[in-house]
């Protein structure tokens, strides 16, 4: 399976994956279509913008490629439990 078909099947699980879950998805999927995180931390207050942010972070260094593989990886992992 390739990124494309991974990230679209996530997209549609019908059933919501839990707030960490969702956040290792959201780490490399960012990583694997923008790449590095180059943008400033979020303040303190605003935990979910600093959740997302420290899970993209996460993965700084992963090249774009990797973090595509990771992805579908993550999406196999998970598509029995919520597909």
């Amino acid at each position: 399976m390739d990124f494309n078909t991974a990230a679209e099947k996530a997209k549609a699980f019908t059933k919501s994956p839990t707030n960490d879950e969702f956040l290792e998805f959201y780490g490399l999927y960012k990583q694997a279509t923008v790449g590095d995180n180059t943008t400033p931390e979020p303040g303190a207050l605003d935990v979910k913008a600093k959740a997302k942010w420290n899970a993209w972070t996460k993965n700084k260094g992963l090249s774009q490629d990797a973090a595509k593989a990771a992805y579908v990886a993550t999406y196999e992992k998970y598509a029995p439990k919520y597909a």
